[in-house]
């Protein structure tokens, strides 16, 4: 064994270069793959970025060209994370005209007053971008999306989080979408708001809009409510058949459809929430002896709270200053839950210290 192990030492090891050899070939076809030798050597790619981006595309027809993008999109301040992000997304990319397919749709931007780290952000969280038509599509998109945020940075925020706007008829989808929902009496800033919380919403055909509206309203919500907007943007970001698991689930817990409906009108984010964490914080609040489910039906905001980070630490806090009777009164704990870790600490942990104990590890 030992005379093994000493032999195993000497045994000469591959160099790096040696071992990056690997990605440069096909395991099907054990050809070289230039490519992926191409974008490590000449663009200094991760082994994994160059292999992945050098599936769809094993030859460059002409390296001289792709050498022309990547290095004007490193000129217009991508990162090589950026980079790598974009070609292993989209390979042919290093096949594209610079000239005629990339510049124009880096100048949109330009042109807008976006900053080059936005515009890298932005093409490198949907890389689809820069196939799209810069004068009919960007362009017109890019002023609309201005004109209803206002600034820059909102724009590039929610370019982050759908890229999708760029790929439609803004005048005719989002703007049309918004005058449709102001005229069901959900106001301006509101609209503005949830873009950033329900992107896709907008994007619907009006018809598909209208239905999640009727649904909603067949739940009793009054149109009035700040929630109404809510309602909506849950409702059309889940599927027909996993809100009626969602139901179910809630019906398993021993609640009926008419207090479901209650639950969604007070709170509509909660059937955003998984199917295990809704068991999880039944569980705990029933099992903690002074919570039941009318409790739960009439406070469903304590369903979004962690149990491990928020829930478990306050109750026990709560139960300790209770047994030694720290408090005048009892909070309510939708309140106990609701405060900031910091405002949580000041009013409940720091002036019980001694009392709370070493023991009590808490953290908000």
């Amino acid at each position: 064994m030992a005379l093994s192990l000493r032999t195993s030492l000497l045994l000469p090891r591959p160099c790096f270069h040696s071992s990056l050899s690997l990605f440069f070939y096909s395991s099907k076809t054990s050809e070289p793959n230039p490519t992926a030798e191409y974008l490590i050597n000449h663009h200094h790619f991760s082994p994994e970025a160059a292999f992945k981006a050098s599936s769809t595309i094993a030859h460059l027809k002409n390296p001289a060209e792709s050498d022309l993008v990547l290095s004007f999109l490193k000129e217009s301040g991508f990162s090589k994370t950026h980079l790598e992000g974009v070609i292993q997304k989209i390979p042919r990319i290093l096949c594209a005209n610079l000239d005629t397919s990339i510049k124009p749709k880096i100048k949109i931007f330009q042109d807008l007053g976006f900053s080059d780290s936005d515009i890298a952000e932005i093409i490198s969280s949907d890389p689809w971008i820069l196939w799209r038509s810069a004068d009919n599509r960007l362009g017109p998109a890019l002023l609309v999306l201005k004109s209803i945020l206002g600034c820059n940075a909102d724009v590039c925020k929610l370019l982050k989080l759908c890229g999708r706007y760029l790929q439609h008829d803004l005048e005719k989808s989002l703007r049309a979408n918004m005058e449709l929902l102001k005229s069901l009496g959900i106001g301006s800033t509101q609209l503005v708001k949830y873009l950033f919380r329900f992107p896709r919403l907008y994007l619907h055909k009006q018809e598909t809009i209208l239905e999640f509206v009727e649904r909603v309203d067949k739940m009793g919500f009054d149109r009035n409510s700040g929630m109404f907007i809510s309602a909506i943007g849950v409702i059309s970001s889940m599927r027909v058949e996993t809100w009626e698991l969602k139901m179910k689930l809630f019906q398993s817990l021993g609640i009926s459809e008419k207090d479901v409906f209650a639950m969604f009108r007070r709170s509509p984010h909660v059937f955003g929430i998984s199917e295990r964490k809704l068991k999880e914080v039944v569980d705990l609040l029933v099992s903690a002896g002074k919570f039941d489910i009318p409790f739960v039906i009439n406070n469903p905001e304590l369903l979004m709270y962690s149990v491990e980070h928020r829930l478990k630490p306050r109750l026990k806090v709560l139960e300790i200053l209770e047994k030694k009777n720290l408090l005048d009164e009892t909070p309510k704990l939708t309140t106990f839950c609701k405060y900031s870790e910091q405002k949580f600490a000041e009013r409940y942990i720091l002036p019980y210290a001694n009392e709370l104990g070493k023991h009590m590890s808490y953290e908000c």
